[in-house]
């Protein structure tokens, strides 16, 4: 394919002055999935967070979504977010809200205004997650596993091109881990979105297999 969703080509990253990833070259395309991978202070996160212009591109070229990550000017980060979605390790949830405020939050500041529709879109996706029911409850009570599924709602409220997963089970158990991913990669496979699962779980790679990427040696292999 062509137009990848994803491109890099030749791309150093530094951190405080440091190079973390030098001639990385990767790519994506609409709807595929894949697993970075590596050690810690490998260049995971760093990467990661490139994606969504949190780490700067120091040389190379870096596209997303057909932004140039080199050259974005800092008005264009936050609608590129806005077309991401971003889960994480911890889940950054507001747990005094509800789940659904949760959601109806993240609605209006993406420029959401019909109240009725926020509802209706809320509650389409907590339902596609399994938490409707709990639609009412202050996040706080939900279990770990219930968090990250709301965390996963939010992340795919605007129905995003890409989802970058950060860790995503790193806080769960097996089990719960599974389920988490599981739900991922049905929820990608039906809407056609690509994502990208940084982790530390190998287990998952074998479970539910995907091309993968191993941050070493400065460097992005795949594996």
């Amino acid at each position: 394919m062509n137009n990848p969703i994803i491109s890099y080509k030749d791309v150093t990253l530094r951190q405080d002055d440091h190079v973390v990833l030098e001639n990385l070259n990767f790519s994506l395309q609409v709807a595929e999935q894949c697993y970075i991978i590596g050690e810690s202070g490998s260049g995971k996160s760093t990467f990661i967070k490139s994606m969504y212009a949190e780490v700067p591109i120091s040389t190379g070229n870096a596209q997303v979504l057909n932004y140039s990550l080199e050259s974005i000017k800092r008005n264009d980060v936050p609608i590129l977010r806005r077309q991401l979605g971003i889960i994480f390790q911890n889940f950054y949830l507001f747990e005094n809200w509800t789940v659904i405020e949760n959601l109806i939050y993240v609605l209006k500041a993406t420029d959401w205004k019909n109240k009725e529709e926020m509802t209706n879109r809320a509650e389409e996706v907590l339902d596609s997650v399994g938490l409707l029911q709990y639609k009412n409850n202050a996040a706080y009570k939900l279990s770990g596993g219930e968090k990250q599924k709301l965390a996963i709602a939010r992340a795919i409220l605007n129905h995003p091109k890409l989802i970058i997963a950060d860790e995503p089970t790193g806080n769960l158990d097996p089990n719960t881990s599974d389920d988490i991913i599981y739900l991922l990669h049905n929820l990608a496979s039906a809407h056609k979105t690509a994502i990208i699962f940084a982790t530390h779980d190998y287990r998952l790679l074998e479970k539910f297999p995907a091309r993968v990427y191993k941050c070493v040696d400065k460097g992005l292999i795949e594996t």
